[in-house]
C-alpha cells in the first residue's frame, strides 16, 4: 500500500521536479549596456582635434568645437567653443562661441561671446568679444573691443 495519495507524486518524482525547477534559468535579465570609450568621453558636444604634430592648411567652419593642439593654418568659424592648446599655433581668421588661448594666435576674433588669454599666449590681431579674460603672462598686440552689443 502507497503512502500518499495516487493523484500527488511521489517524494522521489517530487524532488526530482524540485531539483529541475531550481536548475531552470531566470528569465533574461537585459544587462545595462556597457559604454564605449566614445561613450565615456562625449559630452554635450562634439569637439574636433588637430592632434601635436600635425599641421594642417584649410578652413574649417561647422557646428561643433574645435581643439587646436597642432598647427593650423586658415580660418576657424565653428558655432561651438575653440581651444587653443599651449603648443599650438592658429594663423588666420576665427569666430567662435567661446575661445581659450594657451598658444599662439596670429589672426583677429570676431563675435565671440568670451575670450580668455591664459598664461603663455600670444595674440597677434584685434578682438571683438561680448567678454575678455586676460590671465597675467598672456601677451596680445591689437585691438579690443568687447562688452558693447552691436544690435542696440
Amino acid at each position: 500500500m502507497a503512502l500518499w495519495d495516487k493523484n500527488e507524486p511521489s517524494p522521489t518524482t517530487a524532488a526530482t521536479t524540485a531539483t529541475t525547477t531550481a536548475k531552470d534559468p531566470a528569465p533574461p535579465v537585459s544587462a545595462p549596456p556597457v559604454p564605449t570609450p566614445a561613450a565615456k568621453v562625449s559630452t554635450s558636444k562634439e569637439e574636433s582635434l588637430v592632434a601635436s604634430g600635425i599641421t594642417i592648411e584649410g578652413k574649417i567652419s561647422g557646428k561643433g568645437s574645435v581643439r587646436v593642439a597642432g598647427k593650423f593654418k586658415g580660418d576657424i568659424h565653428v558655432d561651438g567653443d575653440l581651444h587653443i592648446d599651449a603648443s599650438a599655433s592658429v594663423d588666420g581668421q576665427v569666430q567662435a562661441g567661446e575661445i581659450s588661448i594657451n598658444g599662439t594666435l596670429q589672426g583677429n576674433i570676431a563675435n565671440a561671446r568670451h575670450v580668455e588669454l591664459k598664461q603663455g599666449s600670444t595674440v597677434t590681431g584685434d578682438i571683438k568679444a561680448g567678454s575678455l579674460s586676460v590671465t597675467a603672462g598672456a601677451r596680445m598686440r591689437g585691438n579690443v573691443d568687447f562688452g558693447f552689443n552691436e544690435s542696440k
